[in-house]
């Protein structure tokens, strides 16, 4: 299979490129549930009470297979994070038993293990374009393609893959639709961000909207299907720099991959 630079960008929203356009498809489809599930966060299991301060929804229907992997204590969730304190969503799911690995390069050591299930790695996730024609980045030491990673813990599988990564999203995304990654990964968890592009994505702003848009109807063609929108409006809204289109600058996107039964 030949290695894909890109992903495929879909048609324009309508005849000629407009911003009004692409940006009002882009927020109607990430509002807008593909599939329903009931049970969406740990609190549905027994001995829950803490609520985490941002509502990292997980999909936890017995007709896919996380709520058994975590009641068999076979799960692996992996958090991705840029120096963020809040863990409870990561500590919950270590107290179900599910392994737990957190990715951040702000952390002061390159591996701590705290308690049975949770283990912090000082590394980030490469989210640079991979296209060779761009001049070749200096790759430093603690960062690596999340492929790379899975082959070197020996992990076939990814349960969970939460991101909270302030604006690299994007790439990361695109990385792992490109790399074939994301279809070892039972369920995404995503913030992301829409007051700016985004880290390496360029174009004017209906471009923009249009690579976002293209870049969630890849993850639809894999079988992701989004069944929780948490629009976050505590923060600034905005939209690509604009006070437009009711949006807030930042929502918590949740897909479950429909072929993990």
């Amino acid at each position: 299979q030949a290695v894909r630079w890109h992903i495929e960008l879909q048609p324009w929203a309508s005849p000629t490129p407009s911003l009004n356009y692409e940006a009002l498809r882009f927020l109607k489809y990430i509002s807008t549930s593909q599939i329903s599930c009931e049970h969406t966060n740990l609190n549905s299991l027994k001995g829950y009470s803490e609520i985490a301060k941002k509502p990292w929804s997980i999909c936890l229907d017995e007709r896919f297979s996380l709520i058994h992997r975590i009641r068999s204590k076979q799960c692996r969730l992996y958090s991705l994070g840029l120096g963020n304190d809040d863990n409870q969503f990561e500590l919950s799911m270590a107290n179900s038993g599910c392994e737990v690995h957190r990715f951040d390069p702000s952390i002061k050591s390159a591996h701590i293990q705290e308690g049975r299930h949770l283990w912090y790695h000082r590394l980030s996730i490469d989210w640079r374009d991979p296209n060779p024609a761009i001049a070749a980045h200096k790759l430093h030491s603690n960062t690596k393609k999340l492929g790379t990673v899975l082959n070197e813990f020996g992990h076939q599988k990814i349960d969970v893959l939460k991101a909270d990564v302030e604006s690299a999203e994007w790439k990361i995304l695109e990385n792992l639709i490109l790399e074939d990654v994301v279809e070892q990964i039972g369920q995404l968890v995503f913030e992301v961000h829409i007051h700016w592009p985004g880290f390496e994505v360029s174009g004017n702003d209906s471009t923009v909207v249009r690579y976002w848009y293209s870049l969630l109807r890849e993850l639809e063609l894999k079988d992701f299907r989004l069944f929780h929108t948490y629009k976050d409006l505590s923060k600034p809204q905005m939209f690509l720099k604009k006070e437009a289109f009711n949006a807030s600058s930042c929502y918590t996107l949740s897909w479950v991959n429909t072929r993990w039964k």
